[in-house]
């Protein structure tokens, strides 16, 4: 895609916002000192009659400001993506609408894509926290690392720039732009992160609820389904089929050798009933691992399974 704007900032204003005029001025200060050309789009997720007037105000004395407003809210994933759709330049930055890294170091993140193809912020130094929220941290970026092989420190925050190249080959949908490093990382674009000052005002730091947490936890397991086991199903239904085929099949042996051999009755012994529901499940499971791979078959000359850096001659 070709555009004469050089960088897109993407800013969803849901239902995490600070002082986002005030922000708003700070990213365009720091976006102008670059001396690119940018557009600043800000997505309104819903009802904000306050940040709509004041994005508002700016835009009509600043074309470089593009405003969205949803009819309702449907969350900041659905705002970043409405974003991604409607940018127009080369370089994609996200940014939140609230003060995660000081406004004024964005830049880094643009000028290092030089040297790679994704640049995510990492907060550093972080702010001190309680040892629950540090330790949630780390839990969380260790089962990342130990479930896709990628080791990331803070994919919480949520400024990143990426080439236009990164969106255009890496598939997205739902809650998935937050793991967007680990997905482009396996596409075999060059992520890196870039250590940023944390904003003496990040208020919004650790503030999740339990809730929040199953779903980060649910998400890891997609992205990693989506990695590894997209293009074979096979890997992960058989897996599981086949362990659950075996042990179901090999207690169910065991209670027919007792029954033939030691004359041990069959009558009140849950072990098999248990036993034949997992047999029959473990087959159930296997078939869909099969099912799976004749879908990926069928569409295979629709899946692009690998991303062109560049071409000579």
């Amino acid at each position: 895609m070709t555009s004469e704007i050089d960088v897109s900032a993407i800013v969803p204003v849901a239902q995490r916002m600070q002082d986002i005029a005030e922000l708003a001025e700070e990213y365009i200060a720091a976006l102008d000192a670059t001396g690119r050309s940018f557009e600043i789009l800000f997505i309104i997720d819903g009802d904000k009659p306050a940040a709509f007037d004041s994005l508002r105000e700016m835009a009509e004395s600043d074309k470089r400001i593009r405003l969205v407003k949803f009819a309702k809210a449907f969350g900041e994933a659905t705002a970043v993506s409405a974003g991604f759709r409607l940018s127009k330049g080369r370089v994609i930055l996200t940014l939140p609408a609230y003060y995660q890294v000081e406004p004024e170091s964005i830049t880094s993140l643009i000028d290092d894509l030089d040297n790679c193809d994704m640049a995510i912020a990492r907060r550093s130094p972080r702010s001190r926290k309680s040892t629950f929220e540090v330790f949630r941290r780390r839990l969380f970026h260790w089962l990342i690392k130990v479930s896709s092989g990628e080791s990331f420190s803070d994919l919480g925050c949520a400024a990143r720039a990426m080439r236009r190249e990164v969106l255009d080959e890496t598939p997205l949908y739902g809650e998935q732009h937050s793991f967007l490093p680990i997905l482009a990382s396996k596409q075999g674009f060059r992520v890196r992160e870039v250590p940023l000052a944390q904003s003496t005002r990040d208020y919004f730091e650790g503030r999740y609820s339990a809730k929040s947490y199953l779903h980060r936890i649910l998400d890891i397991f997609s992205v990693v389904f989506l990695v590894r086991f997209t293009k074979k199903p096979i890997r992960f239904f058989g897996m599981i089929g086949s362990i659950t085929f075996l042990f179901g099949g090999l207690v169910l042996t065991y209670i027919v050798i007792q029954r033939l051999f030691f004359g041990v009755g069959l009558a009140d012994r849950p072990a098999l009933l248990v036993s034949s529901l997992l047999t029959v499940l473990g087959l159930q499971i296997f078939a869909l691992g099969l099912l799976g791979e004749l879908i990926i078959f069928t569409h295979a000359r629709e899946i692009k399974e690998y991303t062109i850096e560049k071409i000579v001659n």
